[in-house]
Order: C-alpha cells, then structure tokens, then sequence
C-alpha cells in the first residue's frame, strides 16, 4: 500500500455535502482514525499532520470538514438553532456509516472536536475501540475563566488594547487582532510564524464565521454562543472505551481545564507535551504522532 495515497469525496448529509478524505488503505488490518477538527467552525487544514500516522503504522486516517466550514457545505444563513451537538454527531454517525467503518474505528477530537468526541463516546457506541482527546474543555466556564486567567499575564498594553476595544465593540480593529495574537501566540500555536496548514483553516474562519460565531461567539474570551454552558463534566465515567488525554504545557486548555477527563474517565491516560501549547500536533509533530500511533496499536486486535 502506498502511505500516502488519499482519496476524497463528499457525503450527502441533510440534504447538504460533507467532505471528507481517506489516507491510507480502510480495508486494512489495523482501526482506522477518524480525526475531527475544532472550532466550532474551523478547517480540517490545521489537524491535517495526523495524516502522517499512515505512514507510521499503516492505518487508515480520514478527515473531515464538518457541516458548514472548510469544503463542505456553507450556510451563512442559519441562525443559532440550526448548529447543535446533536447536529455534528449525526454527522458523525453518518460519516461512520458512509464509510462502512462504524462497526470497528478510532475516534481523534481536537479542542473542540474533543468535545465532540467525548459526547460522542459517552453514548457508548459499540464500533468505538479507542478515543484520543487532544486539548479540549470539558466545561465551558472553566475554559473561559482559565483562557481570562492566562490573558492576564499578557504585557500590560496588550491587556489594555484588548480592554479598550472590548469596550468600544470594535473587535474586529486591526489594532485588536494585532493584540489577540499575542495571547494566541503563547497559548494556541508557538510555531511562528504559522505553518500554512494553520493559516489556512484562520484565513477560512475569517472568511466565512458562521458556526464559531453562533456555537461560540465573537473571541476565546467571550464565549456567549450556545456552547456557552456546555459541560460533560459528570457523563465522562459513562465513557467505556480506552482512552488517551493530550494536551501542551503551554495550552489554553490548561491542566484545570482536562482536569475532568483525567478524574473521571475511567480508562485514560494523560501525556503533555512539554514545548507546545494547543496545537502539539504542529509543535510536536514527530513526538505527538508516535504517541497516538503507540496508543492505537495497543488497541487495534479490539473486535
């Protein structure tokens, strides 16, 4: 088999399309990855180095752009109601069921598609044989007191820029990008500048912000979406398969906020990343692709 040999098609979801890509061989022995992007309302573009586990051990890696964002359909005019948890994991399920892989896969969420994938496996579905959460909240109000709490070790101009354009509703000043960069810079990807990979899926939210804007809100600070009282925090002990916690030394998701999952999903374990923040998956490429592909062949006889 060619390692790197993909194939891409859309899904018909609803009525509307959802793209995904298959690297690797799906008829292959070991549990193909299904890896899901953040947001909500980012790009598969920046998780797009998991790919390289293919490579690694073999297996089947697919991505995917979820309901409105990145290759799939967009529906700038659907209002808040319309972007749910219940919607992407009907995605999901139907992605799982589209590929044939539903009855044995492996499930990779990244920040918010960790979320995703916790909701997902607290449902117990029986094909799920491992699950890899990678820097993602599992209450919302932690995630916004702990993101408040890193901000105010910013430079004290930086705060002050940040304040005074909050307070005038010009969140979209340059002078207020300049300065949320420089918390992004610490706290989400220490690679400067950007790989493309990562500039893309920002230059993709930039352009089209439907379902971050409705499902989170306006910036990392002020989530007020519907996402904004979220929590898994007391359903994660119903979280039966084998479990693995990333997370970046440097993260905003920081240790209070994977807290829970290391507490009370039963089997897990927990690995940071010592030289990375949100992304170890670009920090830490070699480093973080070698521990999700150990994880996973540890479970790949799983029937």
């Amino acid at each position: 088999m060619n390692a790197a040999a993909s194939v891409e098609g859309f899904m018909p979801f609803r009525g509307y399309e959802t793209w995904y890509r298959v690297t690797g061989d799906l008829a292959g022995p070991r549990l193909p990855l299904v890896v899901a992007h953040g947001g909500p309302g980012c790009t598969h573009d920046y998780v797009d180095a998991f790919k390289g586990i293919t490579a690694l051990d073999g297996r089947a890696v697919i991505h995917y752009d979820q309901l409105g964002n990145g290759k799939s359909t967009h529906l700038p005019e659907k209002g808040p109601e319309f972007w749910t948890v219940d919607l992407f994991l009907a995605e999901l399920d139907a992605l799982l069921a589209h590929l044939g892989i539903a009855g044995r896969y492996a499930f990779l969420g990244q920040s918010w598609g960790g979320m995703l994938g916790a909701e997902h496996a607290v449902r117990r579905p029986e094909g799920l044989k491992a699950l890899i959460i990678a820097n993602s909240p599992a209450n919302m109000h932690t995630w916004v007191a702990e993101a408040n709490r890193l901000r105010r070790d910013l430079p004290a101009e930086v705060q002050a820029t940040l304040l005074a354009h909050e307070a005038a509703g010009t969140l979209s000043h340059p002078d207020y990008i300049k300065a949320s960069m420089a918390f992004y810079d610490r706290h989400v990807c220490r690679v400067t500048p950007w790989p493309a990979e990562v500039a893309r899926t920002f230059a993709a939210m930039d352009e089209d912000n439907t379902v971050y804007r409705h499902m989170n809100g306006p910036t990392e600070f002020h989530v007020i979406g519907t996402m904004k009282d979220w929590t898994i925090e007391d359903r994660l002990p119903q979280i039966a398969a084998p479990t693995l916690l990333i997370s970046g030394a440097h993260d905003e998701a920081t240790p209070e906020v994977v807290r829970p999952y290391r507490e009370k999903v039963p089997d897990i374990r927990w690995v940071l990343f010592a030289d990375s923040s949100h992304m170890p998956h670009v920090e830490e490429t070699e480093a973080c692709l070698a521990t999700v592909s150990d994880f996973l062949r540890e479970h790949d006889a799983r029937s």
